[in-house]
């Protein structure tokens, strides 16, 4: 299998990036490319939860391109290029697949996620804490997840639902006390707890907590919009049970 298209891509890229390529692609930096990264992987989510085919490719294109300009950035720097990003990851994916590559003995996925581990704590000594080696670009909801998970790990875990819940509902609580203090920093924290609490009552019946936002907000916005369509009158005249029965329509209409 022959791989002409991404070598020609590798040679557009660096084109753009040359002294006669494009005035834009020129000035871009790692800095400034940060927000795209972000962007197109987000984009490329969006196409896999449409299962749109023809969206997924392009926009996986787009995630490669962003992979491809940091590459041709870091070359220009000296730093490493396309070619050594691929032989890192060749060899990270052989050694973490020993049963694959090698002799290794594994039967099931549970497995192959905790031999994974295993060889990534052995490639990463420098790391001290379990907490070493998060991304703190990530959403914090994603965040919170793999927190909690690093921590159950060594052992920190609820001892049951029953426990969690009452944490849960102690946290709301908590943001009471200081919505009567009218302390905002205090109610910002205890309002992050609460977050972190929900994230955990989540983690502990295997929901992933930001697929499951991601449909609320989905879900949300079908509503909203259904209601606009079923309004008879500006929203912002409506009253509050005007509002409310407006809601229940569109629920009923939408059947969810």
């Amino acid at each position: 299998m022959g791989y002409k298209n991404l070598e020609e891509l590798i040679e557009v890229v660096a084109k753009l990036r040359a002294p006669d390529g494009c005035p834009w692609d020129r000035e871009q930096t790692h800095e400034s490319l940060r927000p795209n990264m972000l962007e197109e992987a987000y984009e490329a989510v969006d196409a896999i939860d449409e299962n749109n085919m023809p969206h997924l490719r392009e926009e996986l294109g787009d995630v490669l391109l962003q992979v491809l300009l940091h590459s041709q950035i870091a070359s220009e720097h000296g730093d490493f290029d396309i070619d050594a990003v691929a032989k890192e990851l060749k060899d990270k994916l052989i050694h973490r697949h020993p049963h694959v590559f090698g002799d290794a003995k594994i039967d099931n996925a549970q497995d192959v996620l905790k031999a994974w581990d295993k060889l990534k704590a052995e490639e990463k000594t420098e790391r001290k804490s379990v907490m070493d080696g998060l991304s703190k670009s990530q959403p914090a909801l994603v965040l919170a997840q793999k927190i909690s998970k690093r921590a159950v790990k060594v052992g920190f875990e609820w001892p049951n639902e029953q426990s969690l819940y009452d944490c849960f509902y102690s946290e709301i609580e908590e943001f009471k006390q200081a919505q009567d203090e009218q302390d905002k920093a205090h109610m910002e924290e205890e309002y992050g707890d609460i977050l972190f609490a929900a994230v955990n009552l989540a983690r502990w019946n295997k929901i992933d907590a930001e697929q499951a936002l991601l449909k609320a907000n989905k879900k949300f916005e079908k509503r909203f919009r259904k209601m606009e369509e079923l309004a008879t009158k500006p929203l912002t005249e409506y009253s509050f049970e005007e509002y409310d029965a407006l809601w229940k329509q569109a629920k009923k209409e939408l059947n969810f």
